[in-house]
């Protein structure tokens, strides 16, 4: 077996290619569409990338490609977090503890090189695709989430990684008879009446204002938040425009004072895995129109964002949204994950619980020490 730093275009596509090989016999991964992958990794259509540092690897052995591994440096991260901590992400590896050990090795002996003092992940180069699954394997993940084998967390543990955070998820199901329990829909009353809150959906006409005004109200809400760090402009106009394909306005919630001020948002997305299981990656000319027509008639979601400005935090202005989101999206066949939690979030974690969601899946980062 060799490791092998990816230096051009061919060896760049064999890292963007190997997960379609590694997991066609997989039933619950869901194939991303390639193009999307291979962005991920340009630097003209990730601004990510624009602020880090960064190496592929990949692990041969007798002239086939059996694992890879992505080792970063986030710069603006570094900055904001006053440690150098690096990173590493898109790791894929077969069964083998001597492939997983040179894979990771290789990962932390670029970091060492570059003086970080520990290396955090898996983290990827995507927003919110952070961890390993390491409970709920079922079923397949949703839109912008990980998946993995379970004998990924046991390889992290045998090179001397060790956990740093959990991230946990829950799911509603209006199939499965959930309904928002009563004292949170009286509580939410009386919410909604005292901060004379308004909910509305988002304008798309104005939809980069609209963006705006998220992105203020998410740094502000999350600032404090484990592993967070500051996104440039460049970065969520790109999130943005990715997600503006398939945004269902019923899916994007605003909650505004009496006055009209923004203090809170909602973002659910529709979980477009549904739709790409089968395609292997690959949005033909004729796909695209049947696609594009049962994207607002999906009844699986994902709750990809919420949050409330501090000011109104503590105020159940949270379980305010999650109602009217709930509301909004409901069909008798409506399913919802409430994902990336962590699991130190005792506000969030107390909210979810009193609105009776069923614990799913929990995401594991790892760190150790260089």
């Amino acid at each position: 077996m060799q490791i092998l730093p990816v230096q051009n275009k061919s060896e760049l596509k064999q890292f963007v290619e190997f997960p379609y090989h590694f997991y066609k016999d997989d039933p619950v991964w869901v194939p991303p569409l390639r193009d999307d992958q291979r962005g991920i990794f340009d630097p003209k259509r990730n601004p990510l990338l624009k602020h880090c540092e960064w190496q592929l690897f990949l692990l041969e052995d007798k002239g086939r490609i059996i694992g890879r591994i992505a080792s970063f440096i986030d710069k603006l991260a570094v900055d904001f977090w006053g440690e150098k901590i690096g990173l590493f992400g898109h790791y894929d590896c077969i069964p083998n503890p001597a492939a997983s050990e040179m894979l990771i090795s290789a990962a932390r002996k670029w970091q060492q090189a570059r003086s970080m003092q520990a290396m955090r992940g898996p983290w990827s180069f995507v927003t919110q695709e952070w961890g390993l699954v390491v409970e709920g394997f079922e079923p397949s993940p949703v839109i912008m989430a990980p998946y993995n084998p379970p004998y990924y967390s046991e390889q992290m543990e045998a090179s001397g990684l060790e956990k740093v955070k959990d991230l946990l998820c829950w799911y509603i199901s209006a199939q499965e008879g959930y309904q928002i329990p009563e004292r949170i829909l009286t509580l939410t009353d009386t919410i909604a009446k005292r901060y004379g809150v308004r909910i509305r959906q988002v304008d798309m006409k104005h939809y980069d204002r609209e963006v705006q005004s998220f992105l203020e109200m998410s740094n502000t809400s999350i600032l404090d938040n484990w592993g967070y760090s500051p996104v440039t402009e460049a970065e969520s106009q790109a999130v943005a425009r990715d997600l503006r394909m398939i945004l269902q306005p019923k899916g994007c919630l605003f909650a505004e004072d009496a006055s009209g001020r923004p203090i809170g948002f909602a973002l659910a997305l529709p979980d477009i895995n549904t739709l790409l299981k089968g395609l292997d990656g690959r949005l033909l000319p004729f796909t695209l129109p049947k696609l594009l027509w049962e994207l607002p008639r999906l009844k699986r979601y994902r709750m990809f964002a919420l949050g409330v400005i501090p000011e109104y935090q503590g105020k159940a202005v949270d379980s305010l949204l999650y109602r009217a989101l709930y509301e909004s999206l409901f069909t008798e066949e409506l399913w919802m994950e409430i994902n990336y939690v962590l699991e130190d979030n005792w506000p969030m974690i107390n909210a979810i619980k009193k609105l009776n969601a069923t614990p799913l899946r929990r995401y594991r980062i790892y760190q150790q020490a260089i």
